[in-house]
């Protein structure tokens, strides 16, 4: 399968997702992505796939359908946030939020049907604090999720694995899959009691009824940074993702952890990115043939977010030619 490509998930009308010209989560952050991986390359490396905005059904096998028409209905009627303040959108949000969704399912579908053999997802807004019916954390649909119900679901997988690498704990997700042991959430995320938000993400959190022990939480003090990320990788991380098996991998991919991102306390530079990459790359291929999905979370500072996405995507190529 040496001759697949990495799939590329990516539309303009990701921008048109209006957050305010002073909120960190805009639509620079996408162009400074498309940006790096242009200079750098990539973007003729890869392939890209096309998608539409995903069907109502998709979303609800993770969100309450009423939660859905709440979203739609602030957006349509020029609400400035829904859920939480932080939380802002524009009357276009809610299709754009749609098409995003979509452009994930549509890598999915890909690489189960071997037409790439990963994707990287440039898609916004983001989705990981994404409750069933409740917008939180810049997040109005749980994209990785939404994602993980339909590989269950449409393409028939027992176990799927997500790896949440943002600074923030992915809250939503969490509680979406806490109770099922279908799924392996696993969260690397800097100490809830340093962080504030969300608050959760705790080492105690591992999952409740049939779903104790599929929830692994790694809580990292401030100041870590690519030789603790390698430490935790090698210890807890990587252990749990080959003890449980996964027939699919979805990475929820944020930048956030960032030696200069202002809104965290860890270091990461772009070669623990790289490594990070590398070592989730080879999960996948001794596990699940390789397949794998990486989805854009956080990474708001702008001059650096382009360049870890760049490294972060040259492992995924690279692992194709492996």
């Amino acid at each position: 399968m040496a001759f697949m490509k990495v799939g590329w998930v990516y539309h303009d009308d990701f921008l048109r997702h209006d957050t305010g010209e002073d909120h960190i989560e805009g639509p620079q952050r996408l162009s400074r992505i498309v940006n790096a991986l242009k200079a750098g390359g990539l973007l003729e490396r890869m392939q890209p796939i096309a998608f539409e905005r995903a069907a109502g059904e998709a979303v609800a096998r993770v969100h309450e359908p009423a939660y859905m028409s709440v979203v739609e209905m602030a957006c349509e009627q020029g609400f400035a946030f829904v859920g939480s303040q932080e939380t802002h959108i524009c009357q276009e949000s809610y299709v754009v939020a749609l098409l995003g969704v979509g452009g994930v399912l549509a890598a999915c579908d890909a690489v189960m049907a071997q037409q790439v053999r990963s994707a990287f997802c440039a898609v916004r807004p983001p989705g990981h604090h994404a409750e069933r019916d409740l917008a939180k954390g810049f997040c109005l649909f749980n994209n990785v999720a939404i994602a993980a119900a339909h590989l269950l679901a449409v393409h028939g997988l027992q176990r799927v694995a997500i790896v949440d690498l943002d600074v923030h704990h992915g809250n939503g997700t969490q509680h979406i899959f806490e109770d099922r042991d279908d799924v392996l959430y696993t969260s690397i995320h800097e100490i809830p009691g340093s962080m504030g938000f969300p608050g959760t993400g705790w080492e105690t959190e591992t999952g409740v009824g049939s779903g104790e022990g599929f929830t692994l939480n790694v809580c990292m003090p401030p100041g870590s940074g690519d030789a603790e990320y390698h430490a935790a990788f090698e210890q807890q991380i990587i252990p749990a993702l080959e003890r449980y098996g996964p027939q699919f991998l979805l990475l929820s991919t944020g930048f956030d952890a960032a030696y200069d991102e202002r809104i965290s306390k860890l270091n990461l530079t772009d070669a623990g990115f790289e490594w990070m990459t590398r070592q989730l790359t080879g999960v996948a291929k001794r596990c699940c043939g390789g397949r794998l999905v990486s989805v854009l979370e956080g990474g708001y500072d702008l001059p650096t977010v382009g360049q870890n996405a760049a490294a972060h995507v040259r492992v995924l190529i690279d692992a194709v030619d492996d």
